[in-house]
């Protein structure tokens, strides 16, 4: 072992000289004399020297000592800051997240919801990375993740925040130049617009669900597949085609006419939200205190109250 390996020691010693015996620094340190005294004759071998001169009458620093002394006292200080910032770390709401969600949820449901967070924690800092291939994003560092469609990914823990509504929609301009959907195979030969990725719903398979429970699905093939929804919306909202959405993007054009619901007596079945995060048995409070606050903010009594959804 050598000097600066055993923090005790070098703690001992500061001690002896910051008390001015080896004495007064047992009572400080809490610990026998014999103890301390072992302590420092143990630094003092590792040295291969004398760290103080000690007689009946006075005691002072080598100039070996001295030079110890210095070093010691700064590795000691800059100990103490690390262990204060891992304890802050697991029990004070400060620091930094890092987090990431689906492109659309992120920058319509997400963004607000880190924004309210950061508000009530101004201690806390965040990333948001926004992608809608997420695989290995925990195992790349990020905390939290917010995420639609199924979890494929078992090495994480998943916690159920919600749902969102899906509504068949499409523009006024295309119904029109339509003959009336009554049942969901009148729209076989209908242009179709879909999201990719399995983990959302099917970007060739309808299903919708009728007022009596029963399921119907539709094979379609679309003329456009985009990885995103408000790029989705964007083509329905130009005539291309119709499509599924989440009801919160397209609340506004429903309200306004620019869209209409095809079909609306049919309901397709609801996308699940998940938060995500490491399977850890210890999370910094800043961590948990988000996964708790995200699950709250997307959950179906505050999506009642608020009229909104997510994607």
């Amino acid at each position: 072992m050598r000097a600066f390996e055993d923090l005790t020691l070098l703690r001992a010693f500061v001690c002896i000289v910051e008390c001015g015996s080896i004495s007064a620094g047992a009572r400080r340190l809490r610990i026998s004399q014999p103890a301390l005294s072992r302590q420092l004759r143990t630094l003092e071998e590792l040295c291969g020297t004398a760290l103080l001169r000690r007689d009946t009458h006075r005691m002072s620093v080598t100039e070996t000592g001295q030079r110890l002394l210095a070093d010691a006292t700064a590795m000691l200080a800059h100990a103490e800051e690390a262990d204060r910032r891992l304890r802050d770390d697991y029990t004070t709401l400060s620091g930094h997240l890092r987090l990431f969600a689906t492109v659309d949820l992120g920058q319509w449901v997400v963004t607000p919801l880190v924004s309210q967070f950061l508000q009530a924690n101004p201690k806390v800092t965040a990333t948001l990375a926004l992608s809608n291939r997420p695989l290995q994003t925990i195992q790349e560092g990020c905390d939290v993740g917010i995420l639609p469609g199924k979890i494929t990914d078992e090495s994480v823990i998943a916690r159920p925040a919600g749902m969102i509504t899906l509504l068949l929609a499409a523009a006024p301009a295309l119904v029109n130049r339509r003959p009336p959907a009554k049942a969901l195979a009148d729209l076989k030969s209908w242009p179709w617009i879909s999201v990719t990725g399995s983990q959302f719903w099917s970007a060739r398979e309808i299903t919708l669900v009728g007022r009596d429970g029963v399921e119907q699905t539709l094979r379609i093939s679309p003329v456009l597949i985009s990885e995103g929804v408000t790029s989705v919306r964007e083509a329905v909202r130009d005539g291309l085609g119709v499509a599924l959405l989440p009801d919160w993007l397209i609340k506004d054009e429903l309200d306004s006419g620019e869209l209409v619901q095809v079909l609306p007596k049919w309901k397709a079945k609801d996308l699940p939200i998940h938060v995500v995060y490491a399977g850890q048995r210890v999370l910094p409070t800043r961590v948990s205190a988000f996964i708790d606050f995200a699950v709250r903010y997307l959950s179906p009594t505050r999506k009642a109250e608020k009229h909104t959804g997510g994607n």
